[in-house]
C-alpha cells in the first residue's frame, strides 16, 4: 500500500534520486573497455608504419612531422617518403557502441575513424579554419556517387556545427555515440545508422545524425551489423591515446502485458486502492501519461512484465511532470515515492519481471506526461515512454553574434567555482576569442568557435554572467600578469595587498575587438594590447611598461608542466596549448609542483599564445 504526502517526503527523495542521477554515469552499465595501448595486440596486422611509444610531439612548422620517444600509452602513426602508412583495423566487431579517445595531428595531417569501417569521422589539421566543411574536422565525411558529374561526386556530408580543432601538436579530445544500421531476419535493412552525439574538445557537433549509407572509401559494398573500428593511416601523421570502448550489444528488454487503471481526482496522498474504484481500467498498448479523461488531476497505476536477457545491474529512470511517482520491480521499489522522477537500480536475473507504476497528476498547468527508462549490462538508455517533458521548456538561447557585438562585460564563472565580476569577453569573426578579468589586468580563458551563451544574463531575473560556447581554454585562476620577484623560488604575488593595482578602463585600437586594457601596478603603468590573430590561430598580446622595476617580471602561463618546443615556443600543460614569445628572455622556474614561464617586464613585453 502507499502511503505518504507527495509534497513532504518527495522534496528530500528527489534531491537524493537528482544526486544520484547526477553521478550515474548511463555508460557505465554497459560494456566498457579501456585499451591500454602497450603493444599493438589489439589491431589486425598493423602496418610498419604503426608503433606504440611512450610521448609524442609536433612541429608547428614542418608538414607531416611527429616526434616519438620509447615507451607506452601513446599509438603512433608516422609515415615516411620511404614507407607510405596503411589503415589500421582492430581485431574485433562492433555494433552499437561510444568511442572515446585523445588525438593529436602533425602540421597539415589528415586521417578519420570509421566507425565498423564504414561511416567515417573525419581527423584534419583544420587548425585557424573559421567556418568548418564536412571534410574538415569532426566532420562526419560525404558519401561518393563516381557516375555523377565533376562536383556533384560527393554527398550528404555533414560539417560539424562549429570548428573547435586545435593546433598541430595538441590533444584533441573526441565522443562519439554511434547506432549500427538495424537488419531483419532476411538481413534486409530497416534502420540507417546514426551518429548520436559527436563530441569535439568538449563541444557537441553532431546530434541524432541519420547516416543514409556508409561515406567514401567504406571498407564493404554493403551495410553490416558489426565492423571493426578502422583508423585511416595512409594520409598523414597521427597519434592517439585513452582508447576506451563501450559496446551496446544487449537486446532491448521486452514491457508486455500492461494494464492500466485510472483513479480521478488529486491523490496528494496515495489512497487505499482497494477502497475505492477506477473510473477506467483496460489493456494498456503502450506506456503513456495522457490517457483520455475529462478530469485533469487523476492517479494512473500501470501493472506489467519487464522481460530482460542479460543477467546484472539495471538503471531505471522515472519521469512524472506536473505530479509524482513510485516504480517498482519484483514488489520492491527501484523508484521510491517522488515528485517529479528520480532514479535508482536493481539487480535482475534473465526472465520476466513484474513492474508495477504509479503517477499522481495533482498540477493543472503542466501537460500529462509520463517517463520511463532503462540502462543495464551491454544496453544504451531506452526510452520506453512517450517523452516526459513538462511542456514548459526552457528558454530559446541568447546568442551573442561577434560581428554585431565583439566586445560584451559580464560575470565569468571559471574552475575553481570562482565568478570574474568585472570579465571583459572578446570576440572575432575568425571564431578565435578571450576574456579578460580587469580586476587582476590579465587573460583567464581564451576559446575558439562560437562566441557566448548570454542566456544567463539576459534571461528573466538573469544572474549577470555568460558562457563561452566553444572550446574552451583555461589559463589558471584569475591572478595578476605582473609581479615583483625578489629571487627565483619567490612565490606569486596572489593578492592586491601592497600592489597598489587601479584599472583604467580599456580602448578600442584599430579593430573593433583590438583593445588596450591600462592599469597601474607596483608602481608601473601598463597598457596591455590584446589581437585576435589574423589567421585564427591564436591571441597576439603586446604589454607596454612604464616605470618597472628590476625586479618585476610578467608571468606567461602557469602549469603542472612547461616544455620548450623551439625558438621562443613553449608548450603548455598536457599539451593544452603554446606561447610563441617573441625576444625577451623567457624563464621557466619551478615552483611547489607547478612550473611558470616568466620574462622580465622591460618596457616592451610580447608574446602569442596559439591553440
Amino acid at each position: 500500500m502507499l502511503r505518504g504526502n507527495l509534497f513532504t517526503i518527495s522534496v528530500l527523495r528527489t534531491a537524493q534520486a537528482l544526486g544520484v542521477s547526477c553521478l550515474i554515469s548511463i555508460g557505465a552499465f554497459a560494456q566498457s573497455q579501456d585499451i591500454a595501448l602497450q603493444q599493438l595486440d589489439f589491431f589486425k596486422s598493423p602496418g610498419k608504419t604503426w608503433s606504440i611509444v611512450g610521448s609524442i610531439g609536433a612541429d608547428l612548422n614542418e608538414a607531416g612531422v611527429l616526434n616519438a620517444t620509447k615507451g607506452t600509452g601513446i599509438l603512433a602513426n608516422i609515415p615516411t617518403k620511404r614507407q607510405k602508412g596503411e589503415d589500421l583495423y582492430t581485431n574485433d566487431t562492433f555494433g552499437d557502441m561510444d568511442l572515446e579517445v585523445e588525438y593529436l595531428m602533425a602540421k597539415g595531417s589528415n586521417s578519420g575513424i570509421y566507425l565498423q569501417g564504414m561511416y567515417e569521422v573525419q581527423l584534419l589539421d583544420s587548425w585557424g579554419r573559421a567556418v568548418a566543411r564536412s571534410g574538415d574536422n569532426g566532420g562526419i565525411y560525404e558519401r561518393w556517387d563516381e557516375t555523377k558529374p565533376d562536383g556533384q561526386k560527393g554527398y550528404q556530408g555533414y560539417a560539424p556545427r562549429q570548428n573547435v580543432s586545435k593546433a598541430p601538436g595538441l590533444w584533441q579530445h573526441l565522443k562519439i555515440s554511434f547506432q549500427a544500421p538495424r537488419f531483419d531476419d532476411a538481413g534486409n535493412k530497416v534502420a540507417n545508422a546514426r551518429m548520436l552525439r559527436v563530441e569535439l574538445n568538449g563541444v557537441l557537433i553532431h546530434e541524432n545524425v541519420e547516416l543514409l549509407g556508409p561515406t567514401r572509401g567504406a571498407m564493404y559494398a554493403k551495410e553490416v551489423a558489426k565492423g571493426p573500428i578502422r583508423i585511416q593511416g595512409d594520409h598523414g601523421a597521427v597519434a592517439f591515446r585513452n582508447l576506451k570502448i563501450t559496446t551496446y550489444d544487449s537486446p532491448k528488454p521486452e514491457l508486455f502485458d500492461l494494464n492500466y487503471e485510472l483513479y480521478e481526482g488529486t491523490f496528494r496522498e496515495m489512497p487505499d486502492l482497494a477502497t475505492i474504484q477506477p473510473a477506467a481500467r483496460g489493456a494498456a498498448p503502450v506506456l503513456t501519461g495522457n490517457i483520455r479523461s475529462k478530469a485533469k488531476q487523476y492517479l494512473l497505476r500501470y501493472t506489467g512484465k519487464i522481460r530482460v536477457t542479460e543477467p546484472g545491474t539495471y538503471n531505471m529512470g522515472l519521469q512524472t511532470p506536473g505530479g509524482g511517482g513510485l516504480l517498482r520491480v519484483n514488489g520492491s521499489d527501484v523508484v521510491g515515492l517522488t515528485q517529479n522522477g528520480g532514479r535508482g537500480e536493481v539487480e535482475l536475473p534473465a526472465g520476466e519481471h513484474d513492474l508495477e507504476i504509479y503517477y499522481a497528476k495533482f498540477q493543472d498547468w503542466v501537460n500529462p506526461a509520463l517517463g520511463l527508462t532503462v540502462a543495464g549490462p551491454g544496453l544504451r538508455e531506452v526510452q520506453y515512454s512517450q517523452s516526459a517533458s513538462t511542456g514548459r521548456g526552457g528558454a530559446d538561447p541568447i546568442l551573442v553574434d561577434p560581428r554585431e557585438r565583439p566586445v560584451l562585460r559580464s560575470f565569468m564563472d571559471v574552475p575553481g567555482r570562482i565568478r570574474v565580476t568585472h570579465a571583459v569577453s572578446v570576440g572575432s569573426s575568425e571564431a578565435v576569442h578571450y576574456t579578460y578579468d580587469m580586476d587582476h589586468g590579465n587573460l583567464v580563458q581564451v576559446w575558439r568557435g562560437d562566441f557566448l551563451n548570454a542566456t544567463p544574463m539576459w534571461n528573466s531575473r538573469g544572474d549577470g554572467s555568460s558562457r563561452p560556447t566553444g572550446a574552451v581554454v583555461h589559463l589558471g585562476a584569475p591572478s595578476f600578469a605582473v609581479g615583483k620577484l625578489a629571487d627565483h623560488a619567490a612565490a606569486w604575488v596572489s593578492d592586491s595587498t601592497g600592489t597598489a593595482f587601479r584599472p583604467k578602463g580599456y580602448k578600442v585600437l584599430d579593430k573593433p575587438n583590438h583593445l588596450a586594457f591600462q592599469y597601474h601596478v607596483l608602481g608601473a603603468h601598463v597598457e596591455d594590447k590584446l589581437e585576435i590573430l589574423a589567421n585564427g590561430q591564436g591571441i597576439q598580446r603586446n604589454m607596454a611598461i612604464k616605470n618597472g622595476a628590476s625586479d618585476m617580471y610578467v608571468r606567461l602561463a602557469v602549469a603542472d608542466t612547461i616544455e620548450q618546443s623551439g625558438t621562443g615556443l613553449y608548450t603548455v600543460g598536457d599539451k593544452a596549448y603554446y606561447i610563441q614569445v617573441n625576444g625577451g628572455s623567457p624563464q621557466l622556474r619551478k615552483v611547489g609542483e607547478g612550473t611558470e614561464l616568466v620574462v622580465p617586464a622591460s618596457s616592451e613585453v610580447s608574446y602569442s599564445i596559439l591553440f
